[in-house]
Formats: structure tokens, sequence, C-alpha cells
């Protein structure tokens, strides 16, 4: 309790130390970024901490983190110091708000450190590796970090969320196996209030505007039902949708369990032409009697995130990860595209603030071109972006192409749509872009990049049954949106601009794709070749079986039109966003600025474009890395998506709770179909957390530290673990083996360096093996020569300090243990465990 205690008391104080900076950063935005007051701490903290360790200012320590701690504090003061009034009023006249965004996060952070302590194994995916990031960052005197998993070298990896996960712990004395679970847990509240804070803004920033345009609002501006504060309950929709609300696949788990839809044959077997052409690998298969309605089927909880299929020309299956944020957090997972949630909702914030011109008030200079944004804007949009590199790199173009797009969304709002609007995106995005790479250049420097360019996808589009199994819930609310605006809207939509930039944007993928396959004919030749060859194919054959694939399972493709041709249409429209007032009227025609939609849903229209070109993308192209196929491509796109979709189901939803009313067909209809797509999509997290803690019984109790399991399962290991943390630090010999397994766990769990841990992972990260040289087969020569000399010189070659026999080494190897006994020092023996110490 006591470091959860500690963890939510510093966040909660640096939200308060922030929230002068913030509220001068973010002036247009109704909660003035209280409810990221916290997030914009953390990175603004982190990256001073980072940034005098890389440079040798501070140490890594906690005298380092308190100094970046007091170069946070005197920002804020000189901030409250120039003018403190406007805070006081804010508080006074937006408690509910306040209240709300303090209740919200204490729950949210809570409710996860509870479901994770009944369930804080840290043993399966690649969790060891992040507490492997942990723990070296924590044994680390400055940075860049050293790569425990590779002594010698440092870490080559995106690790800015596992520097702040260091930089908590150490403020609370844990260790990294506690950490890593209460930093999940700290991720998750921070996308409650920070969803929560956008929603919110949006839908008070709707009432605003309609208020100021109707005289009639204005009037009612006192009406409970109306004023901003009543928006507080649909707002909290947005982290039911974001963090809770999972896809449709365990609909189809209860179904299955149930033995809907399955029929024995005369043999007495069961046979179900659904679940045939659903397939959905174990869900094809015939579920196990006697039947029941909850998912019991070991690991059942797994497959929501492996819902669309891909197969080769040969019906090979390739493996597409489809993850959504619940997923992340009931498996446990401190992967950086999960650290950088609420640093994505951060860039959103910043999106919208520019979107509605809130930095004009003086104008940047660069190269002749003038920017309407102020200098100390333009700067935290560049840390911002910057920092989602850092936290996720697959995260930086999406965030870069929301604030381009949204400072050129507010330029033409305020000088009309025209050539020149084009020009903005580049004049903003080139020198924030630069900016951004300046501000983290330490970490640039040491970065290699797995991405090797851009693949054609011929082979795997999208099933549309499979893609509503996983975007249904979501896309449920976005149409009934969409809808809205279609029959309320007093513009007239712009459907020959969103029919043009629609299908021209599919059809330059699609063209992409074609010349893509055209240059790998040439510049590959032999590799395509390779290719066809396997699958029998000539290429005209390969073109042709692959088109029939793609216009057989053309529904996803139908769907992500349905979304963004209309999504433009409206975006571009000529007249405002749709009014439910009494007064609206279908034929009103309102003057304006430009032909652009001028309204705070304008910019939600903008989040459900990217959202689905990030979808859309991945259809036809890929990034190319170690797996040669698009399982990572559709994983990072498919997430970021979620969060900018989640947002807009949130905001569509709160917007029809607030503009439908009575009973109608069309307010008792949505609200039931609302009602029952939020149920179906919570059902994962229920029968999820019911799964994975055993109903709220673990067998081992409740406890946030993963090293408990350590010493139930290897009480040896663990014993020997703990000697070697109150030992000087040095490189650990330790069993080589695959990743995804036990192996490393000792530079794992003390952060001290190993000569090599998982080999599969670091060439991943460093983009081969070259790096590896000769230390897997050293390590074994190690272990098993029975000549001193052969194992001196390897010691030597390493800097050795440690060398560690367990059951581990005993089990997957013929250890010649006497070399080590007559020549070194045992300085540690319990069980089958000993520990050597080198000269």
């Amino acid at each position: 309790m006591t470091p959860f205690l500690t963890w939510y008391f510093t966040l909660t104080l640096l939200g308060l130390l922030t929230f002068p900076l913030a509220y001068r950063l973010f002036p247009t935005l109704p909660d003035r970024g209280y409810t990221l007051a916290r997030a914009a701490g953390l990175l603004l903290w982190g990256y001073v901490f980072w940034l005098f360790t890389s440079f040798g200012l501070s140490r890594n320590d906690l005298g380092g983190i308190l100094l970046a701690l007091t170069v946070l504090i005197a920002l804020s003061l000189w901030s409250l110091y120039t003018d403190h009034s406007p805070l006081i009023t804010f508080f006074k006249s937006n408690l509910p708000l306040i209240l709300t965004t303090e209740t919200l996060f204490l729950l949210a952070f809570a409710f996860l450190a509870f479901a994770r302590s009944a369930n804080p194994e840290l043993a399966s995916t690649e969790k060891p590796m992040e507490l492997m990031f942990i723990n070296s960052i924590l044994r680390s005197e400055t940075f860049p970090p050293q790569d425990a998993w590779l002594s010698g070298y440092a870490i080559s990896y995106y690790y800015f969320g596992y520097v702040m996960t260091a930089m908590l712990a150490r403020i609370a004395s844990i260790p990294g196996s506690m950490a890593h679970n209460l930093m999940t847990s700290l991720i998750f509240a921070l996308g409650a209030i920070g969803s929560f804070g956008i929603v919110y803004n949006l839908l008070a920033l709707r009432f605003t505007h309609h208020a100021s345009r109707n005289s009639q609002s204005v009037m009612r501006n006192t009406d409970s039902e109306t004023r901003p504060s009543s928006l507080i309950p649909s707002s909290l929709l947005a982290p039911i949708f974001l963090l809770l609300v999972s896809n449709f696949e365990t609909v189809l788990e209860v179904l299955h369990r149930l033995g809907l839809f399955w029929k024995k044959d005369a043999a007495g077997v069961f046979t179900s032409p659904f679940w045939t052409w659903l397939d959905m690998k174990e869900l094809s298969q015939p579920p196990v009697e006697p039947f029941g309605w909850m998912p019991d089927r070991y690991l059942w909880w797994w497959r929501a995130s492996r819902v669309i299929q891909d197969y080769d020309m040969l019906g090979g299956h390739r493996e597409v990860i489809d993850e959504f944020p619940f997923f992340s957090f009931l498996l446990g997972d401190l992967h950086p595209h999960v650290l950088a949630i609420p640093f994505g909702l951060l860039a959103v914030s910043v999106a919208l603030n520019i979107f509605l011109g809130a930095w004009k008030d003086r104008k940047i200079e660069l190269l002749g071109v003038q920017l309407d944004i102020n200098p100390p804007g333009f700067f935290f949009a560049a840390l911002t972006l910057g920092g989602l590199a850092f936290l996720n790199t697959w995260d930086i173009l999406i965030a870069a192409a929301l604030i381009v797009s949204a400072y050129t969304l507010w330029r033409a709002s305020q000088y009309g749509w025209n050539g020149s609007r084009l020009e903005d995106l580049f004049f903003l995005g080139i020198p924030l872009g630069i900016l951004s790479l300046i501000l983290y250049l330490p970490f640039y420097l040491g970065f290699s990049s797995q991405a090797g360019g851009i693949i054609p996808n011929f082979m795997y589009p999208t099933r549309g049954m499979h893609f509503w199994v996983m975007w249904g819930t979501l896309l449920i609310p976005i149409f009934s949106l969409l809808l809205f605006y279609w029959m309320k809207t007093p513009a007239r939509p712009n459907w020959k601009l969103g029919f043009t930039i629609g299908l021209g944007l599919t059809f330059i993928l699609a063209l992409l794709t074609l010349v893509l396959g055209l240059v790998a004919t040439i510049v590959e030749k032999d590799l395509v070749n390779g290719l066809l060859a396997s699958f029998n194919m000539t290429a005209s054959q390969f073109l042709g079986a692959t088109t029939e694939r793609r216009l057989n399972h053309i529904g996803s493709l139908i769907t992500l039109l349905m979304v963004l041709i209309p999504t433009l249409a409206f975006l571009f429209a000529g007249n405002e966003e749709p009014d439910s007032s009494p007064t609206a009227h279908p034929t009103s025609n309102t003057p304006r600025n430009s032909n652009l939609v001028s309204h705070p849903s304008s910019f939600v229209l903008l989040l459900l474009t990217l959202g689905a070109l990030l979808v859309l993308a991945p259809e036809f192209v890929f990034l190319r890395d170690q797996f040669g196929y698009r399982i990572n491509t559709v994983f990072k796109f498919y997430y970021q998506a979620w969060m900018l979709w989640s947002l807009t189901a949130a905001f569509g939803v709160g917007c029809l709770s607030q503009s439908l009313r009575g009973f109608t067909f069309a307010n008792v209809g949505f609200r039931l179909l609302t009602a029952l797509v939020i149920f179906c999509g919570l059902l994962y997290p229920i029968f999820g957390l019911m799964t994975k803690t055993e109903n709220f019984k673990p067998t081992f109790g409740y406890n946030l530290d993963d090293f408990a399991r350590i010493q139930r399962d290897n009480p040896d290991d663990a014993a020997g673990i703990q000697f070697l943390l109150t030992q000087p630090e040095g490189v650990v010999a330790e069993a080589i083996g695959g990743s995804y397994s036990y192996y490393a766990r000792i530079s794992t769990f003390t952060g001290y360096p190993t000569v090599l841990g998982w080999p599969g992972h670091e060439a991943q990260w460093r983009g081969g093996y070259e790096l590896h040289g000769t230390r897997e087969n050293d390590i074994l020569m190690l272990y098993t020569t029975a000549r001193w000399e052969e194992a001196q010189a390897i010691i030597e070659k390493y800097g050795i300090r440690y060398i560690f026999i367990g059951n581990l080494e005993r089990g997957s190897m013929r250890i010649n243990e006497e070399k080590f006994a007559l020549r070194l020092q045992p300085i540690f023996q319990q069980g089958g465990t000993v520990i050597y110490k080198a000269p």
C-alpha cells in the first residue's frame, strides 16, 4: 500500500505543480489543461532529468531526479508569480471538473493496481524485456543507459517511458519488479483523465459555440441539463471507450461456449458452417461439452488480440496483432505503445489547442516564413512530439500529422481555404519536426531503427467480418454520429470533395502497391522470383489471384470508405456543424469565413479521418521489419487508431445524448443501441479479469511485486539475485536461450549486464546479429570447457565478474564446474545455485 500511496501523492503533487504552466499553455481549452497536468509534468520532469543526466549535469540518482524536479518547480513558480489570480478563479468556478478528475484518477489507479496485484506475473510475452530496461536504467550511472542483455553497449530502443518508470521507482524506493506493475496502473489512470479531459473540452466547446450563436441557448445557460458541468457524465464515456470497451470477440466466445450454431452430424461430430466461415482459429474448433456461458478455454482472452486472419497464397497462416488498450492492461504489458498512451492524448490536446488558435498572440519567423504560433507553444509542441518519438517511435508520424493538420484547419478558418494552406503543412511541419529531433538528439545518436522501407501488401486484405469484429464497438457510435451530422447539419456536405479525396487516397494507395511491386521485381528480383516460385505462380497469375482475393474481401474497404467519405464531406461542408436547437433549420445559411466547418466538432472529424487512414494504410502497404509481413504495422497503426476513434465514439455518444430528447424513436433507439454496444464491449474486461485473477481469489494472494513469483518458484535463483544486489555491479555470465523464456533472468532482475540475453530481441533492436559476434558460443565454451585457459580468456574478453550457475545452467549445458571451483572464489551457494567471482 505504501508504494501505491507514494506514487499517487507524487503524481498528484506533480499535477498541481505543473498546472500553472498548463494553464498558460492551454488558454483555449475549457479545462485549461488541468486534466493533462500530470502527463505534462511527467513529460517535462522526465525530459529535464534525462537531458541533464545525458550531458553529465547530474547523475542518475535521487539527487538528479530532485534537481530536475526543482527546475520544473522553478518554471511553475515563475508562471504562478506573474499572475495567479486567474488560477484561483478557475478552481472556484470549476470545482465539479476538478473533483471528477481527482476522483477518476484515484479510482482508475487503484482499480488497475488492485487487478495487477491479483496477477502480477512478468514472465510472459515481452514483460521480462520491459523489466530489464527498468532495472538497467536503475543501475546505470549516466545516460544512455547500459543494455543489461548486451554487455558493453547502451540500450538501442525507445526507452523514455522506462526512464520515467525508474524515476518513480527510485522516489518510492521500490524494485523494478514492483514499479513495472505500478507504472502499468499509472498509465491506465493518466489515460483515463487525459481522455476524459479531451472529450469534456470538445463537448464544452460545442456547448459554448451553440450558446454564443443562439440567444435561446444563452437563455438556457443556467439550465442544469445544458450548463458545462452537466457534460461531465457524458465525458466519462471517453475512458470507458478508450480503456475498457473492447472488440466483439468476447461475444463470439460466449456464443461458442453456449454451443450456438453447432450441430452434430451422423457420426456425432460437431460441425458448423457459420464458425467455419468465420474462420477465427480456436473458434473454428467444436466447443467442449457440457456447454456453458463463460469462456473457459485456456488463454481464451488472447484470441481477442488476434482477430484478423491473414493467409499467404498457399493457405499458410500469418499472425496479425490487433491489440487494443484493455488487452494490454489485462496482459500487464508495459511496452512502449502502452507507455505512450497519456502522452499521445497530450499531443491530441496540443493539436486541439492549436486548432482553436491558442498560440496566435505572437508569431515566429523561421527562414523568412511567419508562423501564427508563439515561441512557448512551438517549443512545447516540439517537446511533446519528440517525447512521443522517444516513447514509441511509431507514434510520431500520426502525432505530427494531427498537429500540422490542426494548424492548417485553423489557418483555413481564419484566412480561407486555398493553395497556401498546403504550404502551412510544411511551414509548420518541417521546423517542428527538426526541433523535436534536436531536443532529443542524444537519443537518436545511439538509436538503430529496425524499419527498412515500405513493402506492398498484395496478399493480405482484411475480411469485412473480421474488421467488424475488431472495430464494431467503435464503428457503431461513429456511424451514429455521422448519421446525426447528415440529418441535422444546416450546411451542404461537400460530397464531391469527400468522394474525390476518399476514393483518390484509396486509388493512390492501390497505385503505390503496384509501383512498389514493380520496383521490387527490378531491385529485388531474386527475392520476388523466389516468392513466386514458392507459390508456383507467374507474376500475372499472382496479381490476378491477389486481386480476386481483395475483391472477395472487399467488406473492410467498403466500411472504411463509408467512414472516410462522409467524414471528409462534413469536414469541408459549407456551413456549421449540426445544431439541434429549435431555431436550427436545414436550409439555414450562416455566413462563414471559409468553406471549412468552423466548429470544435471539425476537430473530431479530423481525428476520425486520421484514424481511418491509419486503418486503411495496412490494407495496401506495411513497413518492412524482421517479420516480413504486416503483423507489426497493423499492431501499431490499429493501436493509434483505437485512441483516435475511441475519442470520436465517446464524443459522438455524448453529443447525441445532449441533443436527442424526448420519447422518440431516434432517442430511444440510439440509447438502447449504445447501451448494447457498451455492454458487449465490456464483456471482455469483465470475463478477462475473472479469468486472470481467478475470480479475484488469487492462489498466492495479492502482491504487486513479481519477484515473489521467483522466490516461490525458484528460491535458489531468488536468493542468488538478492545476494548479487548487495555486491558491486559487474558483468554476469548466465545461460543464453531463446526469447519469451526464463533465460536472462539474472540480468533482468538485477539490471547487471550479461554477455548476451535474448539473442533474437537484441538482433531485432540493432538490425542484425553483427554485434553478437561469438558471444553465444563463448558463453557455452565458458561453462563447458575443461581448460581453465579457455575460460579465463573469455572472462577477460567480456570483463565478467560473476559466473552464475543455477538449475537453468545445469539443465541446458554440460557444465564443467571443476575449473571454477579450483581457481575462483564461490561467494554464494544455496541448493544447486553457486555464484563464482572472477578476479
